[in-house]
């Protein structure tokens, strides 16, 4: 299993990190590698105390699943088919947007997750620090 690298971790870090700071949205940054394990991490001056674990919480979702956390927020409704899974594990999932997937030659190798913004912004931080490592979007 390929994993990210801690220099890469430091770039994404950096480039979230300039990004938040461009659209004036303080966060607390998370990246976790391949196993989900914390890599790295920042918290901006400013930024909510509660991001500092929401963050953390984005990042290993959105590994844990592979996926955007954005994208898994409506598949945990009432009647569909991830409903419930936000306690399935002793660390609870984050089923809002902000956590992403970083992807590597086609390849999952971590994950990014972003908190202490709008939603929105906090999205537009995930997508500058998988960029930072040469891919964007999932696998």
């Amino acid at each position: 299993m390929a994993t990210l690298t801690l220099d890469q971790a430091q770039r994404a870090l950096s480039a979230a990190v300039a990004k938040a700071r461009d659209i004036g949205s303080p966060s607390s940054i998370a990246v976790v590698d391949g196993g989900r394990n914390l890599l790295g991490f920042a918290r901006m001056d400013g930024a909510l105390l509660a991001s500092i674990e929401i963050s953390q919480g984005k990042a290993f979702t959105a590994r844990s699943m592979n996926m955007r956390t954005g994208d898994i927020g409506p598949l945990t409704q009432p009647g569909q088919p991830l409903y419930g899974i936000e306690t399935s594990h002793s660390r609870p999932f984050i089923t809002f947007g902000g956590g992403q997937p970083l992807v590597v030659d086609g390849e999952v190798v971590g994950a990014v997750g972003v908190a202490g913004g709008l939603v929105d912004q906090d999205e537009a931080v995930a997508a500058a620090a998988a960029a930072a490592i040469g891919q964007a979007g999932t696998p």
